[in-house]
């Protein structure tokens, strides 16, 4: 079945038709990963998106168990070639079947490098990927530009709370829309991990007395989500240890009377080179956003950078002075290949006193 691509500047691209068949209106973003598509697909962050995989050949390895949550998340898929016959013994199905089960939209066969050019040197763009061969652009295109991608982080976060058993330091993770591998990470490390949804107030995870606080990714504009920000500053009053991913350290920078602005066309891989401030090392991360925190706009008696983007200077960390509390952009929860920013876990865990 034939399958369009419509952006909001009038290009239409054509492919056949993966997943779905329904319409989809969303914000198109790419990602440069060669590997970890079901990560991606199953990622929170990706909610209110529809994702462009630049890497040519996607599903190689079919679908395993390597979810970073129950469901997958992005509106709409966008590759140039769907493996035709997974292979590795871990496979449990195909990603064309995956996509059907998730009810995710798709099209394949496109020429995914141009339209990744387009997003670069236009910006971010809203997009519609439909079956309907007699759409009408003068329809459509009014209705992507009027699209937002609007609050996705009350649909993304926990019910309720719920905890992962461990014999070391408690900590509570905010889930903005977390990661599994965010919660295993510090479980791995001995922690007992209590999860709570975006909208607890601060008050009940000061009160449960946890030796450290963990503020997860997620998706959308940091700056729409002003009821959690008025929490996190609480939670930053609190003098508990703080280590905050993504979404988390912006939003921690908005709490702090910093500024966050959006990207041209965002940051979405495993190969982005970040660089320590502190010890002039470099490591290659996996990242994830489409805002940045602007370090100016937060007083260096509150807060000093910590990790710079080597590729164009966006940053990537802070440091906030006279507090155990430390953020970064990136994900040190992730393994895209390298895994030498999991120290960062490390550094945490010191902040709690290390390992009880």
């Amino acid at each position: 079945m034939k399958a369009f691509l419509i952006l909001e500047d009038g290009t239409v691209f054509e492919g056949t038709s993966i997943g779905s068949t329904k319409d989809m209106i969303s914000e198109i973003v790419f990602n440069t990963s060669m590997t970890g598509y079901l990560e991606v697909l199953t990622d929170p962050s990706y909610a209110g998106q529809a994702v462009v995989m630049t890497y040519p050949l996607i599903g190689n390895y079919g679908i395993t168990p390597d979810m970073e949550s129950k469901k997958a998340w992005p509106d709409g898929y966008i590759v140039r070639e769907l493996s035709r016959m997974p292979s590795n013994f871990r496979c449990e199905g195909t990603i064309q079947d995956f996509l059907k089960e998730q009810d995710i939209p798709g099209i394949a066969g496109i020429d995914t490098r141009a339209l990744t050019k387009i997003l670069r040197e236009k910006g971010t763009m809203n997009g519609m990927i439909t079956t309907n061969e007699n759409y009408n652009l003068d329809e459509v295109l009014p209705k992507l530009h009027a699209y937002k991608v609007g609050d996705v982080v009350s649909k993304v976060t926990c019910s309720e709370k719920y905890v992962l058993e461990g014999n070391g330091p408690k900590v509570a993770l905010m889930d903005f829309g977390a990661k599994n591998n965010i919660a295993r990470s510090l479980n791995d490390r001995g922690c007992e991990v209590t999860v709570y949804p975006a909208n607890t107030p601060a008050e009940e995870i000061i009160s449960a007395n946890p030796d450290g606080i963990m503020l997860s990714n997620g998706p959308g504009d940091p700056a729409d989500c002003t009821s959690i920000i008025k929490e996190i500053r609480k939670l930053y009053d609190s003098d508990i240890p703080i280590f905050a991913i993504c979404l988390g350290h912006q939003l921690m920078a908005l709490a702090n009377g910093g500024k966050t602005y959006k990207l041209k066309y965002g940051h979405r891989g495993g190969n982005h080179p970040v660089k320590d401030l502190q010890t002039g090392r470099v490591y290659i991360s996996s990242q994830n956003h489409g805002y940045a925190v602007d370090a100016d706009s937060i007083p260096e008696s509150v807060a000093v950078p910590a990790f710079v983007n080597v590729n164009d200077n966006t940053n990537e960390g802070m440091s906030y002075v006279g507090k155990n509390i430390f953020t970064v952009q990136f994900h040190p929860e992730a393994c895209p290949g390298p895994q030498d920013s999991g120290y960062l876990f490390d550094r945490f865990m010191d902040m709690m006193g290390g390992t009880k």
